[in-house]
């Protein structure tokens, strides 16, 4: 009997039990050994061979070393290398504006206007030459680079908005050495001032990305998805169209192929949307909690009048955020639920329409063009990214589904995240996790113990077919096994 020591460590209990329950369910003629501590594995790995022993980690990054991982704001410049290489690739249309930048202070920003962000000052006086209406203007988003859950992210249309979002920074960093004495903030958002609130740790202010806001995102009632199987009597619908994002489950293996789960989730804003500076909500209360998001203290003159109107709420689609939201669970949504939805989008070709199957199935198949390209992308700038014959990794990946020319529906990726929060899929919807963990286990596990399930079971398994249900999107040889 094969034996196999599986070293299995997350923060998370949840995930811990996802990792144990798919290993003890996939591979069943193995008789495993589960350890947590990595002293115990690293005195297995120094001892003498057991024949027939093996070892796996399964682990979170602070007690693995990784060389899969793509950070996200590395991203950037890897889509520009690759695409100065490959200006026909596909990413060309689905890569949004994008440019990464080290900051620590405000005033740092008049040398970047200077040098890396030369472009996009351009960009930004060219979109709102002449222009004072900020609901028609041109904007962008800045996120932290090394944040999650929606931390620290800004909407600004021009570079005196950008200065004072950075200048607010400076002031929450300065209000919390006064208040914690100058201890860092603590990394965790429910202790920061307000449910909801998308203030940044000090330690997160750095690195940032500056992305192109896509102002014309394809708009759905999440009222309407057909989940009667599933959740009960479908909700009244709004009548009014919400932006959601598609977060892809996505596992590179060895060197290299790629798949995804095509259980793919919609996560919804929690209100309806409108274009930034628009007015949302007018009462008075919001109002002022909105303006205490973007400068907790309510300092005067530590930013426009206008950046404070901004409602975060119909832009950010991470539900991490939506402390307030009584139904969290139901901004989340199966794509292929959403067929039959009315299309709420203002936008000439889908006036009382509905999406259709063929349209998910479109989103699908350029999902996995995107994907697969992001991953061709990567294998070019092995500084970055350095997969290994042995190893595997789950990414989450963040996409937009919005309207192009004419129309047509078109998918753009946001950000790919390492370790990503999948507890927040949600109790509902957690069996497509118990699937995807599974299918890791058979995909990327027991092949490699049985080498001879390896060859047979990647036999004639094409891009863009399925198989234990995971859809391949990429598969190139990179270096072989040992390599």
């Amino acid at each position: 009997m094969v034996e196999l020591v599986a070293f299995v460590s997350w923060p998370s209990e949840f995930v811990s039990n996802l990792v144990r329950k798919s290993l003890l369910k996939s591979l069943p003629g193995v008789d495993i050994s589960f350890y947590t501590s990595p002293e115990e594995v690293e005195a297995l790995a120094d001892s003498p061979p057991e024949p027939g022993l093996n070892i796996l980690q399964w682990s979170t990054y602070d007690v693995i070393l990784h060389e899969l991982t793509l950070r996200a704001s590395l991203q950037p410049q890897t889509f520009v290398n690759y695409l100065t290489k490959h200006p026909e690739s596909p990413l060309t249309r689905a890569v949004p504006k994008t440019w990464s930048i080290d900051i620590a202070f405000a005033d740092e920003l008049d040398e970047l206007w200077a040098d890396e962000l030369y472009d996009l000052g351009e960009l930004i006086d060219a979109g709102n030459d002449g222009n004072d209406d900020p609901a028609v203007a041109t904007w962008w988003i800045l996120k932290p680079g090394m944040a999650d859950r929606g931390m620290g992210i800004r909407l600004f249309r021009s570079r005196d908005e950008l200065q004072q979002i950075f200048l607010s920074f400076e002031d929450d960093e300065s209000s919390d050495e006064d208040e914690e004495s100058g201890e860092e903030l603590s990394k965790n958002p429910d202790e920061y001032e307000g449910e909801g609130s998308t203030r940044v740790s000090t330690s997160q202010l750095r690195h940032f990305v500056i992305q192109e806001y896509l102002s014309t995102p394809l708009l759905l009632d999440p009222a309407e998805a057909d989940i009667a199987g599933g959740a009960g009597s479908v909700k009244p619908a709004l009548g009014t169209g919400k932006k959601f994002h598609l977060r892809v489950y996505c596992v590179a293996h060895g060197a290299l192929k790629v798949f995804f789960s095509p259980n793919i989730l919609a996560l919804f804003a929690a209100s309806p949307y409108k274009l930034p500076g628009a007015p949302t909500r007018s009462d008075p209360e919001h109002q002022r909690q909105t303006a205490a998001a973007v400068d907790p203290q309510s300092g005067a003159g530590t930013a426009s009048p206008k950046m404070n109107e901004i409602d975060l709420a119909p832009h950010l689609t991470n539900t991490c955020l939506q402390h307030d939201n009584p139904d969290t669970e139901g901004s989340v949504r199966l794509l292929c639920e959403l067929v039959g939805c009315t299309v709420y989008s203002e936008n000439p070709a889908w006036n009382g329409k509905k999406l259709t199957q063929i349209d998910v199935d479109d989103i699908v198949n350029q999902v996995s063009a995107v994907l697969g390209e992001t991953f061709t992308a990567a294998l070019a700038s092995p500084v970055h990214f350095q997969p290994l014959p042995n190893a595997f990794e789950l990414f989450g990946v963040d996409l937009l589904v919005s309207h192009g020319e004419g129309g047509k529906l078109t998918v753009s990726i946001l950000e790919l995240n390492a370790e990503p929060a999948i507890e927040m899929t949600g109790p509902r919807l957690g069996w497509i996790l118990d699937e995807l963990f599974d299918s890791m286990a058979k995909t990327c596990v027991l092949p490699y113990f049985y080498s001879s399930l390896e060859t047979a079971r990647q036999d004639g398994w094409g891009v863009g077919e399925t198989r234990d249900g995971l859809l391949k999107c990429l598969d190139v040889q990179v270096r072989e096994r040992g390599g």
